[in-house]
């Protein structure tokens, strides 16, 4: 048959199997023969093994499949993926979903908009036991930890999304900003099976006992570089992670992994599935144009009220550097007849997230933010990026452009270069991520960052 149309282990193959022996199935075999009846012969080949020379792949090549019912996924996930409008899995999906519904430890870094979160949320979700929790076994199985209230927020939700058919499954958030007694509260009366959260407050509850640690199956950092590079929360993730059992499933994900934080990632991990999706030259984002504009710093205001009147676009986010800035930028464009919202960190909790829910519900269709939104914020309808202020360093650049072009789509982000300094940013930006980044050009074809 000469390896041609070979089919995919699903269900129907280890269906006999119990999870067991799907596990062990599945990683002691790479290449395994049936032969059926009438002597054909049905060659299924299963990539685990890491690969070191392939330089167009990452470091693993997981399970081939073509869509997500071919991940083993138990039918409740799978209904909820159809609902959400997924019919494809994504490069890192299709690398790491194999391997994490079976509890392989996984640090991974891939470019933004690709949906890792999908990846630990479908994962852990598949590897739960409702049955279990609706005959009263109510205690804390998964923990993640991300550094944004905004961002746990967001990841709670899309726990919520897919867990629409798994009832029994229950999630809380909890972040500073917030009444600890209301967190109390939802742990002693209806203590969640899933907890996201920001380390401070996760920390605060642990050590007073109210969060109870001792049973956490699945322990998951998103955005896991800017948790570990500063010292204060590293520690606070640390004590966390000391206060959970040593068996336990740790997923790590980011869309900037250093060569050097990657060593302090794994120290928290037994023997993980690295995935470094073509390291720092694959970071670019399908379908995203990017473009900059040199100006001086006075011309900000009236270059950016053109754009918005040339561009077509459904949502956009425009970064600022200072909270300052943000405020007055948004009184600017409201009077220009721009309505816009605005998200800084001078903001309380509760009016945060409000607006950060009224901007994804697609209440408002301008965003001012200083790079609290930069990270891992997920709105599926921004399909523009401005830096009106440019960022202060590559990393930065490319989490804030990655929230146009979310999974594929289309997508264009311009950034205003007004100081020596910009200049430099920018011309590290193209060095590091091998990619030329012009002039805005007088005219552009709606159609290459409009989706139709």
């Amino acid at each position: 048959m000469g390896g041609q149309n070979l089919p995919l282990i699903t269900e129907s193959v280890l269906g006999p199997l119990s999870w067991q022996g799907r596990h062990d199935f599945l990683h002691q075999f790479t290449s395994i023969h049936f032969h059926a009846f009438n002597s054909i012969m049905i060659s299924v080949t299963i990539s685990m093994l890491r690969v070191h020379h392939n330089p167009n792949r990452g470091h693993y090549v997981g399970i081939h499949a073509s869509g997500f019912k071919d991940f083993i996924l138990k039918p409740e996930c799978l209904r909820s993926v159809v609902d959400c409008g997924f019919e494809h899995p994504s490069e890192v999906q299709h690398e790491c979903i194999p391997q994490a519904v079976l509890g392989m430890d996984i640090v991974c870094q891939a470019k933004s908009g690709m949906g890792k979160t999908a990846v630990f949320v479908l994962a852990t979700l598949h590897q739960l036991n409702p049955k279990a929790f609706a005959e009263g076994e109510n205690q804390v199985s998964v923990l993640v930890l991300c550094h944004t209230r905004e961002l746990a927020f967001q990841i709670a939700h899309e726990y919520e999304r897919f867990s629409k058919y798994l009832p029994e499954i229950k999630t809380a958030v909890f972040y500073g900003g917030v009444n600890i007694k209301t967190n109390r509260d939802i742990l002693k009366n209806d203590c969640p099976h899933i907890v996201v959260g920001t380390p401070g407050r996760v920390l605060g509850l642990a050590r007073e006992k109210t969060l109870k640690l001792d049973h956490i199956k699945h322990f998951i950092l998103d955005e896991c570089d800017k948790m570990l590079e500063g010292l204060d929360m590293r520690r606070d993730v640390q004590e966390i992670f000391r206060m959970t059992p040593h068996e336990k499933q740790v997923m790590m994900f980011s869309a900037t992994l250093s060569k050097e934080i990657r060593p302090v990632c794994k120290k928290f991990c037994q023997d993980p599935m690295e995935i470094y999706v073509d390291d720092d030259t694959k970071l670019t984002l399908h379908g995203l144009q990017l473009y900059y504009i040199k100006l001086a710093e006075a011309e900000k205001n009236r270059k950016l009220n053109d754009l918005l009147d040339a561009l077509e676009f459904n949502q956009v986010v425009i970064f600022v550097s200072k909270v300052a800035r943000a405020n007055e930028l948004n009184r600017l464009l409201t009077e220009c007849n721009f309505p816009s919202i605005c998200i800084h960190a001078g903001m309380k909790q509760d009016e945060r997230i409000a607006k950060y829910k009224s901007f994804k519900d697609f209440n408002a269709r301008i965003l001012v933010s200083t790079d609290l939104f930069g990270r891992g914020i997920d709105i599926e309808r921004v399909n523009v990026v401005i830096n009106y202020d440019f960022p202060d360093d590559s990393d930065q650049f490319l989490h804030r452009v990655g929230r146009a072009g979310r999974f594929g789509t289309k997508g264009i982000a311009i950034s205003f270069i007004s100081s020596e300094a910009d200049q430099e940013i920018l011309n590290k930006v193209q060095s590091r991520f091998e990619v030329n980044i012009p002039e805005l050009p007088d005219e552009i074809d709606v159609s290459s960052y409009m989706s139709t």
